[in-house]
Protein backbone atom coordinates (compact mmCIF):
# COMPACT_ATOMS: atom_id res chain seq x y z
CA UNK A 1 0.00 0.00 0.00
CA UNK A 2 0.99 3.46 -0.23
CA UNK A 3 0.88 5.05 2.84
CA UNK A 4 1.46 9.14 3.75
CA UNK A 5 1.94 10.37 7.32
CA UNK A 6 1.29 13.64 7.88
CA UNK A 7 3.01 14.80 11.06
CA UNK A 8 5.49 16.67 12.70
CA UNK A 9 9.18 15.10 11.48
CA UNK A 10 12.67 15.86 11.84
CA UNK A 11 13.77 18.62 12.28
CA UNK A 12 11.46 19.07 15.02
CA UNK A 13 11.93 17.48 18.55
CA UNK A 14 9.86 15.86 21.16
CA UNK A 15 7.60 12.48 21.54
CA UNK A 16 5.44 13.05 18.23
CA UNK A 17 8.14 13.64 16.49
CA UNK A 18 10.36 10.56 17.58
CA UNK A 19 6.68 8.80 17.46
CA UNK A 20 6.05 9.07 13.78
CA UNK A 21 9.79 8.35 12.84
CA UNK A 22 8.98 5.27 14.39
CA UNK A 23 5.95 4.35 13.07
CA UNK A 24 7.64 5.66 9.76
CA UNK A 25 10.67 3.17 9.72
CA UNK A 26 8.21 0.50 10.89
CA UNK A 27 5.80 0.71 7.70
CA UNK A 28 8.38 0.98 5.14
CA UNK A 29 9.57 -2.33 5.49
CA UNK A 30 5.93 -3.51 4.05
CA UNK A 31 4.81 -0.56 1.92
CA UNK A 32 5.72 2.44 0.02
CA UNK A 33 5.53 5.63 2.69
CA UNK A 34 5.60 9.08 2.31
CA UNK A 35 6.40 11.99 5.15
CA UNK A 36 4.58 14.78 4.90
CA UNK A 37 5.42 18.09 7.58
CA UNK A 38 5.73 21.74 9.03
CA UNK A 39 7.25 24.28 7.62
CA UNK A 40 6.06 25.96 10.38
CA UNK A 41 4.49 23.93 13.48
CA UNK A 42 4.49 26.21 16.13
CA UNK A 43 4.44 30.25 15.97
CA UNK A 44 7.04 31.55 18.44
CA UNK A 45 4.67 33.12 20.78
CA UNK A 46 2.59 29.79 21.25
CA UNK A 47 5.15 27.39 22.24
CA UNK A 48 6.43 27.85 26.20
CA UNK A 49 10.15 26.28 25.21
CA UNK A 50 13.59 26.58 24.47
CA UNK A 51 13.31 25.36 21.03
CA UNK A 52 10.74 23.61 18.34
CA UNK A 53 13.93 22.30 16.71
CA UNK A 54 16.36 18.96 17.18
CA UNK A 55 19.75 20.53 18.58
CA UNK A 56 23.46 18.75 18.44
CA UNK A 57 22.52 17.04 21.80
CA UNK A 58 20.05 14.86 20.28
CA UNK A 59 20.03 11.97 18.44
CA UNK A 60 16.97 12.42 16.20
CA UNK A 61 15.68 9.74 13.35
CA UNK A 62 16.17 11.95 10.44
CA UNK A 63 13.19 11.00 8.56
CA UNK A 64 13.15 12.67 4.56
CA UNK A 65 10.06 14.49 4.60
CA UNK A 66 8.16 16.94 2.36
CA UNK A 67 8.07 20.00 4.86
CA UNK A 68 4.67 22.08 3.26
CA UNK A 69 2.50 22.53 6.21
CA UNK A 70 2.35 26.13 8.03
CA UNK A 71 0.12 25.49 10.76
CA UNK A 72 -1.50 29.38 10.78
CA UNK A 73 -1.16 30.34 7.03
CA UNK A 74 -4.48 28.63 5.12
CA UNK A 75 -2.80 29.25 1.36
CA UNK A 76 -0.24 26.42 2.93
CA UNK A 77 -3.38 23.92 3.72
CA UNK A 78 -4.37 23.63 -0.07
CA UNK A 79 -0.78 23.33 -1.43
CA UNK A 80 -0.30 20.48 1.28
CA UNK A 81 -3.70 18.47 0.10
CA UNK A 82 -2.38 19.14 -3.47
CA UNK A 83 0.92 17.45 -3.17
CA UNK A 84 0.04 14.84 -0.84
CA UNK A 85 -2.40 14.18 -3.66
CA UNK A 86 0.29 13.70 -5.90
CA UNK A 87 1.80 11.10 -4.05
CA UNK A 88 -1.62 9.49 -4.30
CA UNK A 89 -1.98 7.27 -1.34
CA UNK A 90 -4.19 4.55 -0.91
CA UNK A 91 -3.99 6.03 3.09
CA UNK A 92 -3.26 9.34 5.45
CA UNK A 93 -2.40 9.14 8.49
CA UNK A 94 -2.89 12.28 10.31
CA UNK A 95 -1.36 12.39 13.44
CA UNK A 96 -3.06 14.48 16.34
CA UNK A 97 -2.20 16.08 19.42
CA UNK A 98 -3.49 19.16 19.85
CA UNK A 99 -7.15 21.20 18.69
CA UNK A 100 -4.65 24.06 17.47
CA UNK A 101 -4.07 22.03 14.68
CA UNK A 102 -8.03 21.35 13.89
CA UNK A 103 -8.29 24.25 11.12
CA UNK A 104 -5.74 22.71 8.80
CA UNK A 105 -5.81 19.33 9.56
CA UNK A 106 -10.02 19.44 8.55
CA UNK A 107 -9.12 21.05 5.22
CA UNK A 108 -6.31 18.99 4.36
CA UNK A 109 -8.80 15.64 4.99
CA UNK A 110 -11.24 17.12 3.41
CA UNK A 111 -9.96 17.93 0.03
CA UNK A 112 -9.15 14.30 0.01
CA UNK A 113 -11.48 12.19 1.48
CA UNK A 114 -13.00 10.95 -1.76
CA UNK A 115 -9.35 9.21 -2.90
CA UNK A 116 -7.96 8.69 -0.07
CA UNK A 117 -8.69 6.63 3.34
CA UNK A 118 -8.13 9.33 6.30
CA UNK A 119 -6.84 7.89 9.76
CA UNK A 120 -6.21 10.03 12.71
CA UNK A 121 -3.61 8.40 14.79
CA UNK A 122 -4.88 10.71 18.23
CA UNK A 123 -2.48 11.03 21.04
CA UNK A 124 -4.81 13.22 22.68
CA UNK A 125 -8.34 13.82 21.61
CA UNK A 126 -8.56 16.88 24.18
CA UNK A 127 -5.47 18.63 25.72
CA UNK A 128 -4.46 18.27 29.63
CA UNK A 129 -5.33 21.61 29.58
CA UNK A 130 -8.53 22.33 27.71
CA UNK A 131 -9.94 25.16 25.70
CA UNK A 132 -13.61 25.76 24.87
CA UNK A 133 -12.49 25.70 21.05
CA UNK A 134 -11.29 21.90 21.39
CA UNK A 135 -14.10 20.26 20.65
CA UNK A 136 -15.51 21.70 17.62
CA UNK A 137 -11.72 21.94 15.96
CA UNK A 138 -11.23 18.69 16.39
CA UNK A 139 -14.68 17.88 15.03
CA UNK A 140 -13.04 19.63 11.67
CA UNK A 141 -10.68 16.30 11.37
CA UNK A 142 -12.74 13.75 12.76
CA UNK A 143 -15.96 14.26 11.08
CA UNK A 144 -13.57 13.36 8.25
CA UNK A 145 -11.87 10.39 9.03
CA UNK A 146 -12.54 6.98 8.49
CA UNK A 147 -11.52 5.43 11.83
CA UNK A 148 -8.56 6.62 14.49
CA UNK A 149 -5.82 5.12 16.00
CA UNK A 150 -5.84 5.44 19.37
CA UNK A 151 -3.66 4.10 22.71
CA UNK A 152 -6.07 4.26 25.55
CA UNK A 153 -9.69 3.71 26.47
CA UNK A 154 -9.56 7.46 27.70
CA UNK A 155 -8.72 9.09 24.08
CA UNK A 156 -11.37 6.43 22.56
CA UNK A 157 -13.94 7.68 25.04
CA UNK A 158 -12.93 11.03 24.28
CA UNK A 159 -13.50 10.61 20.58
CA UNK A 160 -16.74 8.68 21.26
CA UNK A 161 -17.93 11.37 22.74
CA UNK A 162 -17.51 14.16 19.93
CA UNK A 163 -18.41 11.19 17.21
CA UNK A 164 -20.57 8.34 18.16
CA UNK A 165 -20.21 4.87 16.24
CA UNK A 166 -16.80 5.68 15.11
CA UNK A 167 -14.27 2.95 13.95
CA UNK A 168 -11.16 2.26 16.16
CA UNK A 169 -7.75 0.11 16.04
CA UNK A 170 -6.43 0.30 19.84
CA UNK A 171 -2.65 -0.56 20.67
CA UNK A 172 -0.46 -0.05 23.39
CA UNK A 173 2.36 2.56 23.02
CA UNK A 174 5.03 0.59 21.37
CA UNK A 175 8.51 1.22 22.62
CA UNK A 176 10.81 3.80 22.31
CA UNK A 177 13.76 2.17 21.81
CA UNK A 178 15.74 4.22 20.38
CA UNK A 179 17.61 6.01 22.99
CA UNK A 180 20.76 3.05 23.01
CA UNK A 181 21.39 0.59 25.68
CA UNK A 182 20.91 0.94 29.65
CA UNK A 183 24.57 1.77 31.14
CA UNK A 184 25.76 0.70 34.60
CA UNK A 185 23.41 2.09 37.32
CA UNK A 186 26.49 3.10 39.38
CA UNK A 187 28.16 4.94 36.61
CA UNK A 188 25.25 6.30 35.78
CA UNK A 189 24.63 8.02 39.12
CA UNK A 190 28.39 9.22 39.18
CA UNK A 191 28.01 10.85 35.77
CA UNK A 192 24.96 12.82 37.49
CA UNK A 193 26.28 13.31 40.52
CA UNK A 194 23.68 11.21 42.46
CA UNK A 195 24.61 9.54 45.93
CA UNK A 196 24.98 6.06 44.37
CA UNK A 197 23.79 4.14 47.14
CA UNK A 198 20.56 5.90 47.75
CA UNK A 199 16.90 4.22 45.97
CA UNK A 200 16.75 6.89 43.46
CA UNK A 201 13.16 7.87 41.77
CA UNK A 202 13.04 9.60 38.54
CA UNK A 203 10.70 12.59 37.28
CA UNK A 204 11.16 12.50 33.78
CA UNK A 205 9.83 14.82 30.79
CA UNK A 206 8.15 18.34 30.48
CA UNK A 207 6.95 19.98 33.72
CA UNK A 208 3.39 21.11 33.52
CA UNK A 209 0.81 22.01 36.07
CA UNK A 210 -1.26 18.72 35.50
CA UNK A 211 1.57 16.84 35.73
CA UNK A 212 1.37 16.54 39.34
CA UNK A 213 5.41 17.29 39.88
CA UNK A 214 3.73 19.53 43.52
CA UNK A 215 2.45 15.71 44.60
CA UNK A 216 5.98 14.25 43.76
CA UNK A 217 7.59 16.82 46.13
CA UNK A 218 5.30 16.53 48.92
CA UNK A 219 5.92 12.73 49.23
CA UNK A 220 9.24 12.87 49.38
CA UNK A 221 8.61 13.95 53.04
CA UNK A 222 7.65 10.90 53.33
CA UNK A 223 10.04 8.74 52.31
CA UNK A 224 13.21 8.46 54.67
CA UNK A 225 16.85 9.71 53.37
CA UNK A 226 17.62 6.26 51.88
CA UNK A 227 15.34 8.03 48.70
CA UNK A 228 16.35 10.62 46.51
CA UNK A 229 14.31 11.98 43.58
CA UNK A 230 15.76 13.15 39.98
CA UNK A 231 13.35 16.03 38.89
CA UNK A 232 14.76 16.01 35.03
CA UNK A 233 13.08 18.03 31.84
CA UNK A 234 12.08 21.38 31.25
CA UNK A 235 9.33 23.71 32.68
CA UNK A 236 6.24 24.89 30.48
CA UNK A 237 6.45 28.27 32.85
CA UNK A 238 7.60 29.17 35.59
CA UNK A 239 9.32 26.90 37.83
CA UNK A 240 9.53 29.35 40.77
CA UNK A 241 6.87 27.43 42.93
CA UNK A 242 8.17 24.49 42.46
CA UNK A 243 11.70 25.58 43.30
CA UNK A 244 10.02 27.54 46.71
CA UNK A 245 7.97 23.90 47.90
CA UNK A 246 11.71 21.93 47.46
CA UNK A 247 13.35 24.70 49.12
CA UNK A 248 10.61 24.49 52.47
CA UNK A 249 10.93 20.61 52.16
CA UNK A 250 12.19 18.51 55.07
CA UNK A 251 14.01 16.37 51.86
CA UNK A 252 15.35 19.05 50.14
CA UNK A 253 18.57 17.88 50.63
CA UNK A 254 17.59 14.43 49.20
CA UNK A 255 16.12 16.18 45.35
CA UNK A 256 18.02 17.06 42.89
CA UNK A 257 16.99 19.36 39.87
CA UNK A 258 17.81 19.83 35.88
CA UNK A 259 15.15 22.29 34.90
CA UNK A 260 15.96 22.10 30.72
CA UNK A 261 15.09 20.13 27.71
CA UNK A 262 16.42 16.09 28.32
CA UNK A 263 18.82 15.93 25.03
CA UNK A 264 18.64 12.20 23.95
CA UNK A 265 22.09 11.33 24.70
CA UNK A 266 21.61 12.05 28.34
CA UNK A 267 18.02 9.77 28.61
CA UNK A 268 20.22 6.20 28.73
CA UNK A 269 21.91 8.09 32.02
CA UNK A 270 18.88 9.28 33.20
CA UNK A 271 17.10 6.03 33.23
CA UNK A 272 19.84 3.56 34.21
CA UNK A 273 20.16 5.68 37.12
CA UNK A 274 17.01 5.24 38.40
CA UNK A 275 15.41 2.66 40.23
CA UNK A 276 11.94 3.82 39.56
CA UNK A 277 9.76 6.10 36.88
CA UNK A 278 7.03 8.06 39.34
CA UNK A 279 4.47 9.75 37.04
CA UNK A 280 2.21 11.96 39.66
CA UNK A 281 -0.04 13.10 36.94
CA UNK A 282 -3.40 14.72 38.01
CA UNK A 283 -4.83 14.38 34.82
CA UNK A 284 -3.59 12.25 31.90
CA UNK A 285 -4.84 9.85 28.40
CA UNK A 286 -1.22 7.60 28.04
CA UNK A 287 2.12 8.44 28.78
CA UNK A 288 4.81 8.71 26.17
CA UNK A 289 7.43 8.36 29.24
CA UNK A 290 6.49 4.69 29.87
CA UNK A 291 7.30 3.28 26.98
CA UNK A 292 11.12 4.85 27.41
CA UNK A 293 11.02 3.22 31.06
CA UNK A 294 10.07 -0.53 29.52
CA UNK A 295 12.92 0.26 27.11
CA UNK A 296 15.19 0.77 30.24
CA UNK A 297 13.28 -1.85 32.09
CA UNK A 298 12.59 0.73 34.78
CA UNK A 299 8.96 0.09 36.93
CA UNK A 300 6.62 3.00 37.25
CA UNK A 301 4.40 4.38 40.22
CA UNK A 302 1.68 6.29 38.52
CA UNK A 303 -1.49 7.68 39.85
CA UNK A 304 -5.00 6.50 38.65
CA UNK A 305 -5.78 8.78 35.92
CA UNK A 306 -6.92 8.38 32.61
CA UNK A 307 -5.21 5.39 30.38
CA UNK A 308 -2.33 4.94 32.97
CA UNK A 309 -3.59 2.26 34.41
CA UNK A 310 -4.25 -0.28 31.94
CA UNK A 311 -0.53 0.78 31.17
CA UNK A 312 0.74 -0.64 34.35
CA UNK A 313 -1.77 -2.71 36.42
CA UNK A 314 -2.27 -5.55 33.82
CA UNK A 315 1.20 -6.20 32.89
CA UNK A 316 2.16 -6.23 36.37
CA UNK A 317 4.91 -3.54 35.70
CA UNK A 318 4.18 -1.22 38.44
CA UNK A 319 1.80 0.04 41.16
CA UNK A 320 -1.00 2.96 40.73
CA UNK A 321 -1.70 4.61 43.46
CA UNK A 322 -4.35 7.60 44.67
CA UNK A 323 -3.14 10.92 42.68
CA UNK A 324 -1.83 12.80 46.40
CA UNK A 325 1.39 12.49 47.60
CA UNK A 326 0.49 10.27 50.86
CA UNK A 327 -0.56 7.33 49.02
CA UNK A 328 2.59 8.04 46.19
CA UNK A 329 5.08 7.94 49.21
CA UNK A 330 3.22 4.45 50.20
CA UNK A 331 3.21 3.33 46.59
CA UNK A 332 7.12 3.81 46.08
CA UNK A 333 7.67 2.03 49.47
CA UNK A 334 5.43 -1.54 48.53
CA UNK A 335 7.75 -1.20 45.29
CA UNK A 336 10.73 -1.97 47.45
CA UNK A 337 9.46 -3.99 49.79
CA UNK A 338 7.77 -6.58 47.28
CA UNK A 339 10.78 -6.47 45.68
CA UNK A 340 11.79 -4.11 42.59
CA UNK A 341 12.94 -7.45 40.53
CA UNK A 342 9.35 -8.90 39.74
CA UNK A 343 8.30 -5.84 38.44
CA UNK A 344 11.60 -5.87 36.12
CA UNK A 345 10.71 -9.58 35.01
CA UNK A 346 7.12 -8.13 34.05
CA UNK A 347 8.33 -5.36 32.10
CA UNK A 348 11.20 -7.72 29.78
CA UNK A 349 7.60 -9.83 29.19
CA UNK A 350 5.52 -6.91 28.28
CA UNK A 351 8.46 -5.91 25.98
CA UNK A 352 7.41 -8.40 23.12
CA UNK A 353 4.45 -6.75 23.27
CA UNK A 354 5.30 -3.32 21.99
CA UNK A 355 7.15 -3.89 18.93
CA UNK A 356 6.54 -1.20 16.54
CA UNK A 357 6.24 -3.74 13.78
CA UNK A 358 3.06 -5.16 15.49
CA UNK A 359 2.02 -1.52 16.18
CA UNK A 360 2.76 -0.75 12.29
CA UNK A 361 0.87 -4.13 11.30
CA UNK A 362 -2.26 -3.74 13.08
CA UNK A 363 -2.78 0.31 11.99
CA UNK A 364 -2.08 -1.06 8.34
CA UNK A 365 -5.02 -4.19 9.02
CA UNK A 366 -7.11 -1.58 10.50
CA UNK A 367 -6.73 0.74 7.13
CA UNK A 368 -6.99 -2.67 4.80
CA UNK A 369 -10.83 -3.34 6.51
CA UNK A 370 -11.89 0.37 4.80
CA UNK A 371 -10.46 -0.74 1.53
CA UNK A 372 -13.06 -3.78 0.74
Amino acid sequence: MKIAILSPFYPYRGGIAQFSAMLYRAMEEKHEVKAFSFSRLYPGFLFPGKTQYVEKEDEAIEIPSERILDSINPFSYQKTAKEIGKFQPDVLIIVYWMSFLGPAYGHIASRLKKKTVIISLVHNAIPHEPKFFDKPFAGLLFDRCKGFVVMSDMVKNDILSMNPGSSFCERPHPLYSHFGEKIHMQDARKKLGLDPDKKTLLFFGLIRDYKGLDLLVDAMAGLDDDFQLLIAGESYGSFGKYETQISHSPAKDCIRVMNKYIEDSLVPVLFSAADLLILPYKSATQSGVIPVAYHFEVPVVATDVGGLRDTIERPETGIICKPDSESIASAVKRVFSLGKGRFIDNIRKEKENLSWEKFADSVMEFAKSFKN
